[in-house]
């Protein structure tokens, strides 16, 4: 099992910067992607961007040019540099990582973007 600790939400204004973090831990096998999804109320859970083992990266549309996926392999975690933040971004965001043929979340951090 997979454990997954995600930090650095919080509150900032439009047009601010936060960054996430989040930690695997536990029995990794060999990790495929790690990635981060958000789920605003009342809405369904979205990917944000995906970073796979090669290298490689996946971004929602609305965030091009905004957010940036990093990945540390050695030390199983990965980062999401959010930048010129919109409310439109409040949402709780999730951390998921694919270890393997499974898949483990994390247990969410709120950003809330003011207007």
């Amino acid at each position: 099992q997979v454990q997954l600790v995600e930090s650095g939400g919080g509150l900032v204004q439009a047009g601010g910067s936060l960054r996430l973090s989040c930690a695997a831990s536990g029995s990794i096998f060999s990790i495929n992607y790690m990635g981060w999804y958000r789920q605003a109320p009342g809405k369904q859970r979205d990917m944000v961007a995906v970073i796979f083992s090669a290298g490689n990266t996946v971004y929602a549309d609305s965030v091009k040019g905004r957010f940036t996926i990093s990945r540390d392999n050695a030390k199983n975690t990965v980062a999401l540099q959010m930048d010129s933040l919109n409310p439109e971004d409040t949402a709780v965001y999730y951390c998921r990582v694919g270890d393997s043929g499974r898949i483990s979340w994390g247990q969410g951090t709120q950003v809330t973007v003011s207007s």
